[in-house]
């Protein structure tokens, strides 16, 4: 399954084909700061009319070959910054493109271990379900019975008729709920429907919560999250889009090479008098262009003040993030704990009640409803579990991912969801 993640998730190549997209416009960039070298060659037949200007001048009006072959060479002078900054701007924004495939990886992880601990949970209660309408219609039957004997009342009889239906009716929805989630991870892996259902349909335990979580300090995250490092690249960038901004404002010096040969006849073509050189540098300089490059000034530096917003608002959002999935775990293991307490009860009252029955003090009337109430409270534990488990993952995503090796999972855990979540980790 973390096979198929990294190879098929969609969600995963849309983010690798960004940072393809960021790679080429870095090497664009960076194409402008080096020796630009270029090569023509052209060859035509022309002739002046007899009624033209150049005719009148004397010029011959007989058909006539130009031959040319040649090179250029050019190289800019980066003497204000331009291209450099250009450049820099376009590596921040490749980085940043990294940082957010990794923040694909495990918000990707994240969600298909999520999926697959709501899998899970559900296919656990749907087995409940199927246990508790096996013994509502065994209560059902002892109604019946008791009904037939005088014993019961048609109000027993029916309330027990009504547990039974109420019971069935649970078993459609778990079931709908338990494929939709099969399909959930299917897509997410880049699978057709029901292509996972072989592999999946088997019920399995919840995985094993680690006793503790190495989250480190508040102020690691900064350095942990993809989305925060990914914000900081790009405010880098939009900062060197200002300075190359500036640059517009300055002369642009280019130096220039060329040489070749022309001639007009073709035996003439290639002798040491046909050759031609050109050397020199050029100078740029603008002067009036409508107000353009302040307003691109004025563009990058809204575009700097937007960047440095996102920035503070990703590192605002990501420490309330955090501090909610701290709480959500801290309360979902309490609950957690409480409910492990009232099924440690329930099951000793479920005892006590087979004891009396076995010594004749008690009806099975009484066993089966002891039995009715530790499945449902099973079921509340089972709800427990599962919240615990996804607040473990919601504090992973929170986090940015990267969990020490304090967080492998045991021998006792179910294997499919561990290498889910170690992979998630790696990533």
């Amino acid at each position: 399954m973390e096979r198929d993640l990294a190879t098929g998730n969609l969600d995963l190549q849309l983010a690798a084909a960004r940072v393809e997209q960021s790679r080429a416009r870095l090497g664009l960039a960076a194409s402008a700061q080096g020796l630009q070298l270029d090569a023509a060659g052209g060859y035509s037949r022309s002739q002046l009319s007899e009624f033209s200007r150049l005719a009148a001048l004397g010029a011959p009006t007989d058909p006539s070959d130009y031959w040319s072959l040649g090179t250029r060479a050019s190289w800019e002078l980066d003497l204000w910054g331009q291209l450099s900054k250009r450049t820099a701007a376009a590596g921040q924004r490749l980085l940043a493109s990294r940082y957010e495939l990794a923040g694909a990886r495990v918000s990707v992880s994240a969600e298909v271990a999520r999926t697959y601990l709501l899998l899970r949970g559900v296919q656990q209660k749907l087995r409940l379900a199927e246990k508790e309408l096996e013994i509502n219609r065994d209560l059902l039957a002892l109604q019946q019975s008791r009904r037939a004997q005088g014993v019961a009342t048609d109000y027993d009889t029916a309330s027990a008729r009504a547990a039974v239906a109420a019971a069935e009716a649970q078993i459609p929805l778990l079931e709908t709920q338990r494929d939709q989630l099969m399909n959930a991870l299917a897509l997410l892996l880049g699978k057709a429907p029901e292509a996972l259902n072989a592999q999946l349909t088997k019920s399995a335990h919840q995985p094993e919560l680690p006793k503790q979580l190495p989250v480190g300090l508040p102020s690691e995250l900064a350095r942990r999250r993809p989305d925060i490092l990914a914000a900081e690249a790009q405010l880098q960038a939009a900062t060197a889009d200002i300075a190359a901004a500036r640059a517009d404002f300055y002369p642009r010096i280019t130096l220039g090479l060329s040489a070749g040969m022309e001639a007009i006849e073709s035996a003439d073509f290639g002798s040491w008098g046909s050759r031609t050189f050109s050397l020199g540098p050029s100078l740029y300089l603008p002067i009036f262009q409508g107000g353009r490059l302040r307003r691109m000034l004025e563009l990058r530096e809204a575009g700097q003040k937007e960047a440095a917003i996102r920035y503070r608002k990703t590192v605002l959002g990501a420490w309330h993030e955090v501090n909610n999935a701290m709480k959500e775990y801290r309360d979902a293991r309490r609950r957690y704990r409480a409910l492990q307490q009232a099924m440690a009860d329930t099951g000793q009252a479920l005892a006590a009640v087979q004891r009396a029955r076995r010594h004749g003090v008690a009806s099975r009337i009484a066993v089966r409803q002891a039995q009715l109430a530790e499945l449902r409270q099973e079921r509340a534990l089972t709800d427990a579990a599962t919240a615990s488990a996804l607040s473990v993952v919601a504090l992973y995503r929170a986090l940015g991912g990267g969990w020490s090796d304090a967080l492998a999972p045991s021998p006792a855990t179910d294997t499919q969801a561990g290498d889910i979540v170690a992979g998630g980790t790696r990533g």
